[in-house]
């Protein structure tokens, strides 16, 4: 993606989290520093639990205002200096990221494919996805075990999504687009909403918000967190916390918690990926 075109995503999309955002308050209080986050609709959930966990081990220490909207916008929010945090959940993009941020780590998770439930398909290869979200398999009649018939329904990600990157990165590879006729939805929850009223729909989420939904296997392997904690599932990206230089004060002191407390770890460990 050029950097004019994700600049004019992450634009947009600002402007719908501006519309309609999604608001975490933990433990806000005047007397103590805030820790603000924006960013990734992925992290979001790990985010919230990480500092409800560290707000309850550490109560005086800080609160958290945490937003969703994408990962383009945690970068841009943090380079900007108007979080303290920016939730990320693609990795850096040389040449296109402002300078002087501090990308750390600290999970990893799984994507999923994911079909309605009637359309119960049990696995693609890289081949049949690639085919499927570049637009040159269009019809369900003409994928083996498919069990409804008619136009195959894409459903993408904004430009401005982590998810979206990583999709295309590990899936797709640097040769192929999801095709433009695709639906891009600003949020994980909005494509799993699409694809579980859609009979004919297919779409991509993390492995968080795979609920409600017919989740296909990759490579011969099921979607899972057992699979993708063992490394036997190969759709798995990381999750990363952006700070402006390096993470020093309340914030860096939280994100030391994270990375190495035990607590955090455990957090980490209920739906996602912890890191060794």
């Amino acid at each position: 993606m050029s950097h004019r075109t994700r600049t004019t995503a992450i634009a947009a999309a600002a402007a719908l989290l501006l519309a309609a955002a999604s608001v975490a308050t933990v433990s806000h209080a005047a007397s103590k520093p805030v820790i603000t986050m924006s960013g990734s609709t992925s992290v979001y959930p790990l985010a919230v639990k990480l500092a409800t966990a560290y707000n309850k081990a550490y109560p005086k220490r800080a609160s958290f205002k945490i937003l969703q909207g994408s990962s383009d916008i945690g970068v841009n929010d943090v380079a900007k200096g108007r979080v303290t945090i920016g939730n990320v959940s693609r990795d850096p993009i040389r040449g296109s990221d402002p300078g002087g941020l501090t990308f750390n780590k600290i999970a990893r998770d799984g994507i999923c494919v994911i079909t309605h439930s009637s359309n119960a398909i049990a696995q693609f290869s890289q081949a049949q996805i690639q085919a499927i979200f570049a637009g040159r398999t269009r019809a369900w009649s003409d994928i083996p075990g498919a069990k409804v018939s008619g136009p195959i329904d894409l459903v993408t990600r904004t430009a401005a999504s982590g998810t979206g990157d990583a999709f295309q990165n590990i899936f797709m590879g640097p040769s192929l687009r999801v095709a433009a006729n695709a639906a891009a939805k600003q949020s994980n929850g909005l494509v799993r909403q699409t694809v579980a009223s859609n009979r004919n729909a297919i779409g991509f989420v993390s492995l968080d918000f795979i609920s409600g939904v017919n989740v296909v296997g990759y490579r011969g392997v099921a979607c899972n967190l057992r699979n993708a904690k063992s490394g036997q599932y190969g759709g798995v990206r990381n999750f990363w916390m952006v700070t402006r230089g390096a993470a020093k004060g309340p914030a860096g002191t939280f994100l030391r918690w994270v990375k190495s407390n035990p607590v955090a770890k455990r957090q980490v460990a209920t739906n996602w990926i912890p890191l060794r």
